[in-house]
């Protein structure tokens, strides 16, 4: 049905007009979708090729599973390296090519940076693997520096986007170390308020929802649950943070109910797995005012290079 309507919307517009005005028609038949701040799509471990769709449906992030693998490269989902399943082909490249070809931003619309959440996954927790991963990803960013969000002597630069590293590596440490950096570590409600876990260091908190909420979409949020809600994501913008809330497994109809409790509490960003309903759901809502700062791309210098690499 939809090819149909295209189809005769092209032919239309190619009768009425030069071969320009044509173009000019199915161009708009095809203009990308508004970009949504507050969307965020969890990929599923059997994804093959988890960007497109997020891009195409106007999803402001993406969390992708990887692991180490050969070749210096990490690759995408829980099994076996995959040849050609890297993180570098089929998200880093594809997504800065996307910015750098719209002058610093993936949409023309796009006022906040698009969150990478970037899951290492695999039985190894030795600090050896820990640290050749970390050098891995943050040589992959480096080469992108101008429109990654960065770190530097503290002060948080935004960029087209933000890559923040989870998981079951802890990578805070060597974070911390560098003077400039282009990751981030993911944090939780924990980090409010303490020295150690800086929102320079841990800019963003992600949570699952039945992590400390108990309602499950069906009936009515109880005024404890809702005050809580409230005072948790207040506490975190307060400390200069933003918000991620992971839904939970559900019918639809009950994480929607969830979702809107999200909205109305003022979360940055929600995240699930079923990124047309979250879509459809989050265009209906009132459009608010996103509190993170625009993006201001920066430009590498040569100290910069020289720290980022000296991990």
């Amino acid at each position: 049905m939809a090819n149909d309507v295209l189809a005769i919307a092209g032919g239309i517009a190619c009768a009425v007009g030069s071969a320009g005005a044509c173009a000019a028609g199915i161009s708009i038949l095809r203009r990308p979708a508004p970009y949504l701040p507050a969307g965020h799509a969890l990929v599923g471990r059997d994804a093959v090729d988890p960007l497109p769709d997020v891009l195409r449906l106007g999803l402001a992030g993406l969390t992708v599973l990887v692991r180490p693998g050969p070749h210096g490269e990490l690759f995408i989902g829980p099994g076996a390296p995959q040849p050609g399943r890297t993180l570098r082909r089929l998200v880093l490249t594809p997504l800065f090519a996307r910015a750098a070809s719209r002058g610093g931003r993936l949409t023309r619309d796009q006022q906040v940076p698009f969150r990478l959440v970037v899951e290492f996954v695999g039985p190894s927790r030795d600090a050896e693997t820990l640290l050749r991963a970390f050098r891995m990803l943050n040589r992959q960013l480096s080469d992108h520096a101008p429109l990654v969000s960065r770190c530097v002597a503290g002060r948080l630069v935004p960029g087209a986007v933000t890559v923040a590293v989870t998981g079951v590596v802890d990578v805070r440490e060597l974070l911390a170390a560098q003077r400039s950096r282009y990751a981030f570590a993911d944090g939780s409600f924990d980090d409010v308020g303490t020295e150690s876990a800086p929102a320079a260091l841990v800019p963003m908190i992600s949570e699952p929802w039945s992590g400390r909420f108990g309602w499950d979409g069906r009936g009515a949020i109880s005024a404890e649950e809702r005050h809580l809600l409230h005072a948790l994501v207040r506490a975190a913008h307060d400390d200069g943070r933003t918000v991620r809330i992971l839904s939970p497994p559900g019918s639809r109809s009950a994480r929607r109910a969830i979702w809107t409790e999200l909205h109305l509490a003022g979360v940055d960003v929600i995240a699930d797995a079923d990124q047309r309903g979250l879509v459809r759901h989050l265009r209906k809502l009132p459009v608010r005012r996103p509190r993170a700062k625009g993006i201001a791309p920066v430009q590498r210098t040569p100290q910069d290079e020289h720290q980022v690499n000296d991990v």
